[in-house]
């Protein structure tokens, strides 16, 4: 299954003169001198080409519950190959996979063809196909193969990631097969302590892309002690997500845990209802609470007649009451539509 790599041309990129290019991937758009490599560690430019040379060197591949994304509308219960590389375009100093995200890839690591890693979901008996743990973006080609790879055995495939790609990126994802995005917003104007000179409404303005073109999005907003948990930047956040997005997009507010650099102590669950409580103040229908082990906060409930709709517990579902038709699902007791993507998966062994 396993051989030494190689390197890919880049699908997206411009020729700059001189020797340079520019990589059009993420909205770093790095402009890479020759022998150098963009922020991220895996774009290379090579005699005045850019390639990527982190295709395919795989830091990860394991199978994993669509939850733990997190996802709660897409594909309930269901399982994902879940696979990533290395390196990142954030470096966000309280990363829980530092260990791959701070590492760039060395060209040494073995490397998994896109059809290997679809033939392995398969035997494991995934409905899909997951890049997550570091940014995806920085594996957009091997992504965009294997993501055809996945279409072909009726796998679906999603990301996790923080958002910043490009508009053609993101199109090119949606048109490859990508159609589940759980997106993370870190911050809002005015950050100061981390990630100073990223543009966080882009994030929003994705996002919103992603939707109009017929994608699944959740927000995912990992709440930090003392960084981004401000009155001024949760309203900021809150109010670009109802705004932008509208209030049918679900809304994950997660715990954040001391990691890497990064020593502030974990959220406080205060802080946790506070933004909650804003959050419905404002009228996003779908608020959860992730982090903290509790099922009633990560619980779907009907925003009309407040049913209990859909149960979770270490990240499966195990209660699921919702009326379903084609690809429509309903409140059983007042018909109220839930958007759900996808198909629900029947309880199995994981």
């Amino acid at each position: 299954m396993f051989y030494v790599g190689y390197v890919r041309e880049a699908r997206l990129y411009e020729v700059l003169g001189d020797g340079w290019v520019k990589c059009l991937v993420c909205e770093r758009f790095c402009s890479v001198p020759p022998s150098g490599r963009g922020v991220c560690g895996n774009y290379v430019n090579i005699e005045g080409r850019l390639y990527h040379s982190g295709y395919g060197r795989l830091s990860a591949v394991e199978s994993r519950p669509i939850e733990i994304k997190p996802l709660f509308h897409y594909w309930p219960n269901s399982t994902a190959l879940t696979y990533s590389n290395y390196g990142c375009n954030f470096y966000c100093p309280w990363c829980q996979n530092h260990y791959l995200s701070f590492t760039r890839p060395s060209g040494s690591e073995p490397v998994v063809e896109p059809f290997e890693l679809v033939e392995l979901a398969l035997k494991y008996g995934d409905e899909g196909l997951s890049a997550s743990f570091n940014e995806p973006t920085t594996n957009f080609d091997y992504i965009i193969d294997a993501t055809l790879e996945a279409r072909k055995r009726n796998l679906y495939s999603m990301i996790v990631t923080n958002m910043y790609m490009s508009e053609r990126v993101l199109k090119t994802l949606i048109e490859a097969g990508v159609d589940g995005f759980s997106a993370d917003i870190k911050g809002c104007p005015g950050l100061k302590r981390a990630l100073v000179g990223i543009d966080h409404y882009k994030v929003f303005r994705n996002a919103k892309l992603a939707l109009d073109l017929g994608a699944h999005v959740e927000m995912v907003y990992l709440v930090v002690t003392n960084t981004n948990d401000s009155k001024e930047c949760y309203e900021w956040i809150l109010r670009n997500h109802v705004d932008t997005l509208g209030s049918e997009v679900p809304l994950h507010i997660n715990r954040y845990y001391p990691a890497h650099r990064w020593s502030e102590p974990p959220t406080p669950i205060e802080k946790l209802l506070e933004i909650r409580d804003k959050a419905r103040e404002l009228g996003i229908q779908y608020v959860y609470i992730g982090n903290i082990g509790s099922s009633i906060y990560e619980s779907t409930y009907c925003p009309n007649c407040n049913k209990l709709l859909i149960a979770r517990s270490h990240y499966r579902v195990t209660y699921f009451k919702l009326d379903h038709s084609g690809d429509k699902y309903k409140c059983p007791r007042c018909s109220r539509e839930i958007p759900i993507r996808g198909r629900y998966i029947e309880w199995k062994k994981y």
